[in-house]
């Protein structure tokens, strides 16, 4: 049974340049997909570029919700602590999702971002949102979400625009609002740092099985704090999920595996 992990940053500065060997580390882990997810055209042209030289990972392509109006919060005077590259505007990113679309394994990480974003940006990023929700839909793409603080509004829009094959990752609010987005059929997926963190833990234990995955979004949400994280750490994910289910480990990993096929269509 393969083991995976749907939300990580392998080309992550803090990572890249040890990525082969972290790559061969989660395999040694028993994984056998470690989806990347894009952020922006220059990490997405990064995730692209190590998909063609390892099968291991499985490239999908996105736009951060702060990245896509990171132009006008730098106009507003905004702060924001990370530095996306080389400039592009929201709507060549968009254009380079859409032009790869066909190629990508998932269309994410996208979504909707209250935390950093101040609201007078809300409806220009619900408009990318939308767009890149209707490219990964046109595609028959499943679609890998970022909320933060617009955990109930990227829901209604999911919902109005019929979308159905939805991963939310590493879900940041309340257990009762994750649960009703796995009764509407979407997926949560749960980050290594389960353990530590008593609502990823009322969530493994809660939400219906058929409907978890598993995730790192490393290098953060390490089983350890202070820890970069990385893939492999799934696999102590499992155990725990199997401790919760008080089932057998193989038991747990095979409605995992499950789960991946059946929001993406092929086994991990």
């Amino acid at each position: 049974m393969g083991l995976f992990d749907v939300h990580a940053h392998v080309t992550h500065p803090k990572l890249a340049p040890r990525v082969h060997a972290i790559l061969d580390n989660a395999r040694a882990a028993g994984l056998t997909s470690v989806l990347a997810n894009g952020l922006n055209p220059h990490d997405n042209e990064a995730v692209r570029a190590l998909a063609l030289e390892d099968p291991l990972v499985k490239p999908c392509f996105g736009l951060y919700p702060v990245d896509a109006v990171l132009n006008e919060m730098e106009a507003m005077g905004v702060d924001y602590p990370r530095d996306p590259g080389p400039d592009f505007t929201t709507d060549e990113a968009i254009a380079w999702v859409r032009d790869h679309a066909s190629e990508a394994f998932a269309i994410g990480e996208i979504g909707l971002d209250g935390y950093w974003v101040p609201e007078a940006l809300w409806d220009a990023q619900e408009a990318a949102f939308r767009a890149l929700v209707a490219i990964a839909m046109e595609a028959d793409k499943a679609i890998i979400i970022h909320t933060r603080k617009r955990e109930r509004r990227a829901l209604e829009v999911l919902l109005e625009m019929g979308a159905k094959r939805v991963d939310w990752h590493c879900f940041g609010g309340r257990v009762k609002l994750a649960r009703q987005i796995a009764e509407h059929g979407h997926w949560l997926s749960i980050p290594a740092n389960a353990r530590r963190n008593e609502a990823f833990t009322r969530m493994l234990q809660t939400l219906p099985r058929d409907k978890v995955l598993l995730e790192t979004d490393c290098p953060y949400l390490g089983p350890e704090p202070g820890v970069d994280n990385e893939p492999a750490t799934v696999a102590g994910t499992a155990r725990f999920a199997a401790e919760l289910w008080g089932c057998t480990p193989e038991e747990a990993r095979a409605q995992l595996e499950a789960n991946f096929e059946t929001l993406f269509g092929v086994a991990p």
